[in-house]
């Protein structure tokens, strides 16, 4: 009747040809609706919740006091991960300057944090701890200011001025704010006119009346509408309860929810872990679901969903089978019972990359190896399901029926087992590539990255690169990663200088250890490290240690073959004319002699000509060629 409407091919909802304003003006009526994954959440946490106890089946969001203590000290602790709208480290810093204590102090905060109002937040923060005046243009003005401390916030406080100061209705009001918004310079004259006139029968000069306007029109230009504050605010205030009461159906529904997007489940996992003590079980296709499933208070187990590269059909065909069946007994028992159409090769070689079978067979290196065998298996025995055997007397021993053994492979290094883990899953979830050489590397990188601070000086710092990333720059190609080592991590940089003489380091999950001056960086609001030079740990532990310690143990030491092998590296020098350096680490060897009479004891240094290059591949072929000469790169006094 009012607009031509089009329809897509294959649709049944028509859409107006013409825009949103056009729609308005002819006379429809424009609603603006806005998809919120945090409802779902909140859905899916209140399930989590009311199966999981039993004493609250009639849990309800709305029935939550606004004025719990403890939901209060979280925010003001700034523990806002996935907490809606209060998530990001710039509302973390404010939450914990404000220290709300009251639901209006969330609506207020959620309206200030914006572009342009955002000024008035350390003013909003020390009027509200006493550190700064309350004041007010008028005393007339209190009544509709003092629950923001004097600061208008909401276009609904713009009316209420307009209508208790300059004596508006609250309809010319609204015209006004409108007016304000979109600065129409000859309707506002009209308007300073009408209000100058209304505030005079207040007893209000014209002065401060042009005062009052003039502040009006500042915020009317940037203020948020309350009633959509208070909306926000209400859903953040409930995001933030879950977090503080049901911690591990909050993290179950946010990683539920965000199971495709791995950096969040990254975030979401360590902020679970580190800050809330929650302990996640690896996926396990005995117990898993699609989803993330809270199994205690502090317990979560996680997705099989989660899994690249498996799929909603391929976990559900899992789940139906396990639930209709009971668990599985074996990798081969579940290669045979799954419907294999559904839950192909791809998808059971992701799962074994994630260890979703460790409880099974822990043998990850096996089972993936095994993956044609286990297949082949199952196939023959559905093939054979109705053909007895002929001595099978029904005891289910028959050749047809029999598992194989696993193909014999070696077992993945732990390096190899928890990189594969992080293509399956996208992160570490069961160790962490840092685990290996921490306790060494602390011997001489002392500072933790969570502990680091800006410092004019060099610094040692050392972790696991990810996110590695190289692009061009003014002034040539540029490395920036990040380094890791679970204590925290930090963005780094490396000009191309640095990058050209180390692009053999600079990979995703290498260890390093890197020199370089740590700074704040303006853009991100953290720190960033400057890389000056870039050190594996074998040429860290020559640039460190001091020596390596054999113990001869009555034992042949074939040292010669290791020295052959492993010579101290050749290094060019930084200028050209200087010598090239030799990196190497001497070796010790302690001997130790006894007879019933007499035991002695006494550590050799073998000289400058047995240096060794202080690898693991030499000291893996030492524990190979002298299992019991207990090797050791010492340190320090040692």
């Amino acid at each position: 009747d009012f607009c031509p409407l089009y329809q897509q091919p294959g649709s049944d909802s028509a859409v107006s040809q013409y825009d949103k304003d056009d729609v308005e003006q002819i006379g429809l009526v424009k609603f603006d609706f806005l998809g919120l994954a945090t409802l779902t959440i909140l859905e899916t946490a209140k399930e989590f919740i009311m199966a999981r106890h039993p004493d609250q089946a009639d849990f309800d969001f709305a029935k939550i006091p606004l004025d719990d203590a403890p939901t209060y000290r979280l925010l003001s602790e700034g523990k806002t991960v996935a907490v809606f709208q209060l998530e990001s480290r710039g509302m973390q810093g404010m939450l914990r300057d404000a220290k709300p204590s009251v639901f209006e102090d969330i609506i207020a905060l959620v309206a200030l944090y914006r572009p342009g109002p955002m000024d008035l937040i350390p003013s909003f923060c020390a009027r509200k701890h006493g550190k700064e005046e309350v004041t007010y243009p008028h005393p007339l003005m209190e009544s509709v200011l003092k629950e923001t401390y004097g600061i208008m916030v909401y276009q609904e406080q713009v009316m209420q001025v307009a209508q208790i100061v300059g004596g508006y209705s609250l309809g010319g009001a609204d015209l006004l704010r409108r007016a304000m918004g979109k600065k129409k310079v000859e309707e506002m004259q009209h308007h300073r006119a009408i209000f100058a006139e209304g505030a005079a029968k207040n007893g209000i000069s014209q002065q401060l009346a042009d005062e009052i306007f003039d502040l009006m029109e500042k915020f009317a230009g940037y203020g948020f509408n309350k009633s959509h504050a208070a909306a926000y605010a209400l859903l953040a205030y409930h995001t933030a309860w879950l977090k503080q009461h049901y911690t591990s159906e909050f993290f179950a529904g946010n990683m539920t929810i965000a199971s495709d997007d791995t950096d969040k489940l990254k975030i979401f996992h360590d902020d679970a872990v580190g800050n809330f003590g929650i302990t996640f079980s690896p996926p396990n296709v005995n117990e898993g679901q699609w989803r993330f499933i809270p199994t205690g208070d502090k317990t979560i187990c996680y997705a099989l969903g989660a899994v690249k590269g498996t799929g909603q059909g391929a976990i559900e065909a899992i789940v139906r089978e396990r639930n209709e069946n009971g668990p599985f007994k074996s990798f081969f028992d579940f290669c045979a019972r799954v419907d294999r159409k559904l839950v192909n090769k791809r998808v059971v070689e992701a799962l074994i990359k994630a260890g979703a079978f460790d409880t099974l067979e822990p043998h990850r290196a096996g089972l993936l190896a095994s993956v044609g065998l286990a297949f082949e298996f199952a196939d023959n025995l559905a093939a054979n399901a109705d053909q007895g055997g002929l001595f099978d007397f029904g005891d289910s021993h028959a050749a047809s029926t029999q598992e194989p053994e696993l193909v014999l492979t070696d077992p993945w290094t732990v390096k190899e087992q928890l990189s594969l883990e992080k293509t399956a899953i996208g992160f570490f979830l069961t160790g962490h590539l840092f685990d290996e050489a921490e306790a060494e590397v602390r011997r001489f990188a002392k500072q933790r990255i969570a502990d680091l601070q800006d410092s004019r000086e060099p610094q040692v710092v050392t972790g696991i690169i990810s996110e590695l990333r190289i692009i061009n720059g003014s002034r040539g190609r540029v490395a920036i990663f990040k380094l890791d080592d679970k204590s925290d991590t930090i963005e780094a940089v490396a000009n191309q200088d640095t990058l050209d003489a180390n692009k053999d380091m600079l990979k995703d999950d290498e260890l390093v250890i890197i020199q370089g001056k740590v700074q704040n960086d303006r853009f991100s609001g953290g720190l960033r490290l400057n890389v000056q030079q870039v050190m594996g740990l074998a040429a860290a532990r020559c640039r460190f240690a001091r020596f390596v310690r054999l113990v001869s143990k009555d034992q042949r030491l074939p040292l010669a073959e290791v020295l052959r092998e492993h010579p101290p590296k050749v290094v060019a020098a930084p200028q050209p004319d200087l010598p090239d350096l030799m990196q190497g680490l001497p070796v010790r060897v302690v001997v130790e002699r006894s007879t019933p009479e007499l035991s002695a004891r006494g550590e050799l240094d073998l000289g400058e000509r047995s240096k060794v290059y202080p690898s693991d591949a030499a000291l893996a072929r030492i524990k190979e060629l002298m299992p019991n000469a207990q090797a050791q790169v010492v340190y320090g006094e040692g």
